[in-house]
């Protein structure tokens, strides 16, 4: 048998002589899938706290040549079932077709996003060769769970609650090409937004899914070129999509490579058309050059909308880091601020603006006010590290600037917390944030549930877990409601 390092093979866990860090410690794949009860508890899960918390995120099943990248690896989600003062593990991997395939052949069939994918069985709509891992978000939809994938690909539908893989999901027959990692969903009006972008025209297009699962509206947004758009924004009349200048490198993509350049010489464009508008309705506003992974929220105020983000300002920034997968972990590592847009639909004017200059990411509001003025949101802290660590939960009032902090601790690393709201509970702080925590001193998984309205107070409990969660992406919270909505 060959050498393993937690549990990952060597040759894999290498690169040049030295260890990929993102296949060790924290990051380093489970590989089984598991449901365990009767979970010890510290402190007491309250009886008020009802529904399910997932989280997805990479974790690669089989070992493949050459260089692993972090977002290579397969999606698995990691779910707590709270019910009644209990609470319920499971995890699974998400079962995309490029995930069945290589269970089938037994062993590895794509190279990584490092690599060339020349040689990968197949790719995306848009034939970009990258395996499509569903590995970025989990969103609840019209009774399900959509995992979707960073550079646009097919949404998977999951059971929320037993996390089992019911297919790709393709809304009844209604989507055509590829669907974005990020959608948002109203859920005052039921409806579900999303966009698509590729390498060839139309470099964008954007959609609407009705509250009966269906597609019922597509546009093409015209763009000069292809872009790598990531996230978008909703407000209760109007669509938010992005322009920014983080292209790919076509000369790269002709030689079988995917590379991306940012282009400091172009502006950072917002499209702002009607939810159910045509790409001719579109109105563009110019801003500083940056990159915007992930929208707080935005909403209407007056004449304007307002939109807050977690804004980088050098996406390319590369850190004198020496290791041989250097340029990898300097883009990995990231550097963002909390920052503010508003777009004057009057004059068609663009103000923006820092609300706070510490390094904060993965942010998450209240599902109930996305598209609307919300007071509050919530992100996690980055930690001073040559990896990607999240060391705390930070938690703005978006209405006074204020913040509240709540740090995990020495050799603990968190997750995207959702905010939980209480039975009955309607404000915005109202209830919990609920996040995964891995401590490296004890080599133990848990959950850690805080008070939305007090972060400082501490953990409300702790729920230790028998297996490890590695770190990963994103997550979300399903209700009581919403699950009976799922059964």
């Amino acid at each position: 048998m060959s050498e393993t390092r937690n549990g990952v093979p060597a040759s894999q866990a290498v690169a040049d002589g030295e260890e990929n860090p993102y296949l060790l410690g924290v990051y380093a794949p489970v590989g089984t899938e598991i449901v365990a009860d009767d979970l010890e508890v510290i402190g007491e899960v309250p009886r008020d706290l009802n529904g399910v918390y997932l989280r997805n995120g990479p974790n690669r099943r089989f070992a493949v040549p050459g260089r692993y990248h972090w977002f290579d690896g397969d999606g698995m989600i990691h779910a707590l079932h709270f019910e009644n003062g209990r609470a319920r593990y499971t995890n699974k991997w998400v079962r995309t077709a490029a995930f069945d395939a290589e269970t089938a052949a037994g062993h590895g069939l794509w190279s990584g996003v490092m690599e060339d994918p020349a040689g990968n069985p197949f790719g995306n709509g848009h034939g970009l060769g990258l395996k499509d891992s569903a590995n970025t978000d989990v969103v609840f939809f019209n009774g399900r769970l959509l995992s979707t994938w960073y550079l646009c690909g097919t949404p998977m539908s999951m059971d929320p609650l037993s996390l089992r893989t019911l297919g790709p999901e393709n809304f009844l027959g209604t989507l055509t090409g590829d669907f974005m990692a990020h959608p948002k969903v109203d859920e005052a009006t039921g409806e579900l937004f999303w966009f698509d972008y590729g390498p060839e025209p139309p470099y964008l297009r954007y959609g609407v899914v009705s509250p009966d699962g269906k597609v019922v509206h597509t546009t093409e947004i015209d763009i000069p070129g292809p872009r790598l758009p990531h996230d978008m924004a909703i407000t209760e009349n109007h669509a938010v999509l992005m322009d920014l200048p983080l292209i790919q490198d076509q000369e790269a993509r002709r030689r079988g490579r995917y590379r991306i350049h940012f282009d400091r010489e172009l502006p950072s464009r917002f499209a702002v058309l009607p939810r159910k508008g045509d790409g001719s309705q579109v109105r563009w506003f110019e801003a500083a050059p940056g990159y915007i992974y992930h929208v707080v929220n935005a909403w209407e105020e007056g004449h304007e909308i307002v939109m807050d983000v977690c804004r980088v300002k050098d996406p390319q920034h590369q850190p004198r880091i020496t290791h041989p997968l250097a340029r990898m972990l300097a883009y990995l590592r990231l550097d963002a601020q909390l920052w503010r847009y508003r777009f004057d639909l009057r004059t068609g004017t663009t103000r923006e603006g820092p609300r706070d200059d510490d390094n904060t990411e993965f942010p998450m509001v209240d599902s109930r006010v996305v598209g609307r003025r919300n007071q509050y949101g919530y992100a996690v802290h980055i930690a001073r590290e040559d990896t990607l660590l999240f060391d705390g939960l930070v938690r703005y009032d978006l209405h006074t600037g204020a913040r509240q902090d709540h740090r995990f601790g020495p050799g603990r690393w968190g997750s995207e917390a959702p905010f939980a709201p209480r039975d009955g509970g309607t404000a915005e702080d109202d209830g919990y944030l609920v996040t995964f925590v891995h401590d490296e001193r004890e080599n133990r998984s848990e959950v850690v549930v805080l008070d939305a309205a007090d972060l400082a107070a501490g953990p409300v409990c702790r729920i230790l877990l028998p297996q490890r969660v590695p770190t990963g992406f994103h997550s979300c919270w399903v209700r009581a409601d919403q699950l009976e909505q799922a059964r």
